[in-house]
């Protein structure tokens, strides 16, 4: 019967000297003789039965006093993280032969924390060669290590061992502090006016409640309650809250802070993050030409861009001529201004040669691997050989000069028009006052015309029609003889001041005619005009 702590063999029967058998077993072996291989030898194991059966099996049949008392006196202990866990049992001297136990948990899945025969990581005893005080120390408890633990007496049976006693348990509780709050942002930068969620973990704290507070800067912000739930180790917390913040363009210097308050901790934790990690400002991209257009032929045309006010530094500038790039041989860096934002001016110089005239030069920008932002000038040029601009579009000074010059003709046509009506009234006017005939005296009276009977409705006429050149005698003569009246035709007027043809009524000879009555007065546009002489 091999494995029962009594060992019967074919020669004969063994009890180990711890069995209450051992010694007198031991005692009656020297008096034992050999005995002969035959038959006879199964009448040892039969006398090892018989003792068996005499004072019975270890264990089994044991009878233990009953004075014999476990005692776990601690109900609850509460810990802080870090500290060292003391564990209370003690036992009577009385008892079976086993071992005595520290257990976390019972039932299944239970942790051996503390065994006479083995050593355990951070355990010890307090009294280490008592046979009645089995109380311990854990140190440097852990979050993990909260639960309920057991003082257990085990009694040693043939195979394995059987619970004798235990204690009531323990409940071990560990007040952790929970871990610096870490607060994370976007993946990816985030244009300006967009809200951003940003997020603060902390883990590891018992017990369940804490307080968590934002702040952007100095300003509080609200935000709904954390959400807190059990760790891995299923002994403490974690903690996970949200605040969502619209980026601005100062948020550069900007930083968002998560502040954490538990009872374990004798002041607050923060966690900080700077808002320009995940804040993106675009550029403003102008182009501007270092002189007014048009530039002469041949003369040195410098374009400046500027780019200003972006965020991150990461920036890159080309600069293209009719979409095709060209080399800039100075390359400039953004400098950072005192609002945390970015500036650079990038100048390329071009020779404002006639094959020039009209091109769009470009200075393209691309930001934080972003899409490009282009801004263009355009170079005109004036060829000086020929005397005139080249063809272009009109800038805006160009137009205000034509705008100019249009009024001022305008301006001036108009007052030579309204002169022109006021002297065309003023004629008019005199025109009307002035009589329709005039009365003419003659310088001199031939002896015939003095013996002529006067005559009030014998009316003499003169020509002033006359020609500009000299006139003759016979001319004369002919119009005397004629007709009293001389016609007065409108012909266009002379070019010039010396083509006038004046007459004078007092050298012209006036000669008499049959009588005829005098002819009606004309009408107010009649080409005719009398003149009527008194007779003396």
């Amino acid at each position: 019967m091999l494995g029962l702590g009594i060992y019967c063999l074919s020669a004969g029967c063994h009890v180990p000297l711890s069995h209450p058998l051992g010694a007198r077993v031991r005692k009656l072996e020297p008096t034992m003789e050999p005995l002969p291989r035959g038959p006879g030898r199964a009448a040892w194991p039969l006398t090892c039965l018989v003792l068996l059966s005499l004072y019975g099996w270890p264990g089994a049949g044991a009878q233990v006093g009953p004075d014999f008392e476990l005692q776990q006196p601690q109900d609850k202990v509460s810990v802080a993280a870090g500290e060292t866990l003391t564990l209370t049992c003690t036992t009577s001297a009385a008892g079976p032969l086993g071992p005595v136990k520290w257990l976390k948990g019972w039932g299944d899945g239970n942790e051996t924390v503390y065994d006479q025969a083995v050593t355990v990581p951070r355990v010890t005893r307090i009294v280490s060669q008592s046979n009645t005080d089995f109380s311990i120390h854990i140190r440097d408890v852990r979050p993990e290590d909260a639960g309920t633990y057991y003082c257990v007496k085990f009694d040693k049976r043939v195979v394995g061992l059987d619970v004798f006693r235990r204690g009531k348990g323990t409940v071990v509780s560990v007040h952790a502090k929970p871990t610096p709050p870490v607060v994370s942002g976007p993946d990816n930068r985030t244009g300006l006016g967009q809200r951003v969620p940003f997020t603060c973990t902390a883990g590891g704290f018992f017990p369940k409640e804490i307080d968590v507070k934002w702040f952007k800067d100095k300003d509080r912000i609200s935000v709904q309650p954390p959400s807190i739930t059990l760790g891995q180790t299923k002994s403490s917390y974690d903690m996970s809250s949200t605040a969502v913040v619209t980026l601005q363009k100062d948020d550069v210097h900007s930083q968002l802070i998560c502040e954490v308050q538990h009872s374990t901790l004798t002041a607050p934790l923060r966690g900080m993050y700077q808002l320009r990690k995940a804040l993106r400002v675009s550029p403003k991209v102008s182009v501007v030409a270092g002189v007014p257009s048009p530039v002469e032929v041949n003369k040195t045309m410098n374009f400046s861009c500027y780019v200003e006010g972006f965020y991150p530094g990461d920036v890159a500038v080309t600069w293209l001529e009719n979409g095709m790039e060209i080399k800039v041989e100075n390359i400039s860096q953004p400098v950072e201004t005192p609002r945390g934002l970015f500036e650079l001016r990038s100048l390329v110089e071009v020779q404002a040669t006639e094959e020039k005239n009209g091109s769009v030069f470009t200075c393209r920008v691309v930001h934080d691997a972003r899409g490009p932002i282009d801004s263009t000038a355009t170079l005109w040029i004036t060829v000086a050989a020929k005397g005139e601009l080249s063809d272009r579009t009109l800038t805006d000074n160009d137009h205000l000069l034509l705008i100019y010059i249009v009024v001022g003709v305008v301006c001036t046509v108009l007052a030579l028009l309204v002169a022109a009506i006021l002297y065309l009234i003023r004629a008019k006017q005199s025109k009307g006052k002035s009589s329709p005939s005039a009365r003419l005296h003659e310088p001199e009276k031939s002896s015939e015309a003095t013996t002529q009977e006067s005559d009030p409705n014998n009316l003499t006429y003169a020509d002033l029609n006359f020609d500009r050149e000299r006139k003759t005698i016979r001319r004369m003569v002919e119009m005397s003889q004629q007709s009293e009246y001389a016609c007065i035709q409108t012909n266009r007027g002379p070019t010039g001041d010396d083509n006038l043809t004046y007459a004078d009524l007092d050298m012209v000879h006036l000669s008499k005619a049959p009588r005829r009555p005098a002819p009606q007065p004309e009408e107010a546009g009649s080409e005719y005009a009398s003149v009527q002489i008194p007779r003396k």
